[in-house]
């Protein structure tokens, strides 16, 4: 069965982004509220409907929900924008998009604090989630709007659509 590595290394950042540590994926996901980055991508398609992926069960945090299309650490040493191409290359096997940078803002749980760079793209093309995910689908917003609230959505998603998207 997989799992996530815990002993993989995260940069601890401050909320302006600067680093100023590191600690391990299992540090960061135990309650400790080290502030880690994180990227995500929202893929619509011209139809404007939103590609979601659903996490594994064998995920350390919220197995088994929809969440966003792409969503990833930031490595130890890597920029925002490298962690953007990596993540979005390994999860849909996209590698040719323009992102736009939408906001960033720290998000916390009762598990984690994560400083997330929220990015977004139009893209019509083939889509073929990897084995750390659990398949994936587009969205209408009719379909997100009616499982808002229903435990269908990882907390984070809920969140941050309706900061970013309800209004759209």
């Amino acid at each position: 069965m997989q799992c996530d590595n815990n002993e993989e290394m995260f940069p601890i950042v401050e909320a302006d982004g600067s680093i100023i540590g590191a600690a391990t994926r299992g540090e960061c996901h135990s309650g400790s509220k080290l502030l880690h980055p994180v990227i995500h991508l929202h893929v619509f398609n011209s139809n404007g409907d939103l590609y979601l992926q659903k996490r594994p069960e064998w995920k350390d945090i919220q197995p088994g929900k929809w969440d966003t299309s792409v969503g990833g650490h930031i490595d130890l040493g890597e920029c925002v924008e490298d962690a953007l191409k990596r993540e979005v290359r390994e999860e849909l096997g996209i590698t040719d998009f323009t992102p736009e940078k939408i906001c960033d803002y720290v998000f916390e749980s009762d598990r984690e604090r994560e400083l997330v760079y929220v990015h977004k793209t139009i893209y019509d093309g083939e889509i073929a989630p990897s084995d750390e995910l659990d398949g994936g689908r587009f969205w209408t917003k009719k379909e997100i709007h009616d499982g808002i609230g229903q435990g269908v959505f990882t907390p984070n998603f809920e969140s941050e659509y309706q900061r970013v998207f309800l209004d759209q």
